[in-house]
């Protein structure tokens, strides 16, 4: 009976996380802008993450999310926290609003964290697509007395970048669980063969 419970608990997320894959952005790249800006740039970046996390967390199994290379390391479920704070701070930068550091009752699920990554994502890149001039993209953190204020250069070496660094993690850790990313992500040109 517990076989039966294990394996139907298995097929019904496979289906759920089937059905919403499909309504998530970023299966590909959205199609390149027809000129270089600053924010063009930016959104491109952003949108190179967003397919990245995408692929790295599709289909990932509970064995997947619990994995760690090594003992002191952090499961892929953590590092997607981690990359779904860091997106956080990228959609209030592009919103322009001070950001809050998210503390959750109790934490989010693996789809949770998949789809508003990706949502963030999606948000800051089609803002910054329309932007000119990165100058008024302050990243600000909201603080109980003064709020702190950096620099956008910040957001393009802290967490655009780390995130980045943390798909390859999760690509990482995942095939090292034995459930390495699909073979046909095409990484340079941001698509995928069916």
């Amino acid at each position: 009976m517990k076989i039966i419970l294990t394996l139907l608990t298995i097929v019904l997320s496979m289906s759920v996380t089937a059905q919403d894959s499909e309504s998530l952005p970023y299966h590909q790249i959205p199609e390149q802008p027809d000129s270089y800006t600053a924010g063009t740039v930016v959104s491109r970046m952003i949108d190179g993450l967003g397919f990245r996390f995408y692929w790295a967390t599709e289909g990932l199994t509970p064995n997947d999310l619990n994995f760690k290379l090594k003992e002191d390391a952090r499961p892929i479920l953590d590092v997607m926290s981690h990359v779904y704070s860091m997106s956080a701070i990228i959609r209030d930068a592009a919103l322009q609003v001070p950001h809050i550091r998210e503390t959750f009752k109790k934490p989010l699920s693996y789809m949770d964290l998949r789809r508003l990554t990706l949502q963030n994502y999606k948000i800051a890149s089609d803002i910054f697509k329309k932007a000119d001039n990165l100058e008024s993209f302050n990243i600000v953190f909201k603080g109980s007395d003064s709020n702190r204020v950096v620099p956008f250069w910040n957001a393009i070496n802290g967490p655009i970048e780390d995130s980045v660094w943390h798909c390859g993690q999760i690509a990482t850790s995942r095939r090292n669980s034995g459930n390495p990313i699909n073979p046909k992500i095409n990484h340079f040109t941001g698509t995928v063969s069916e």
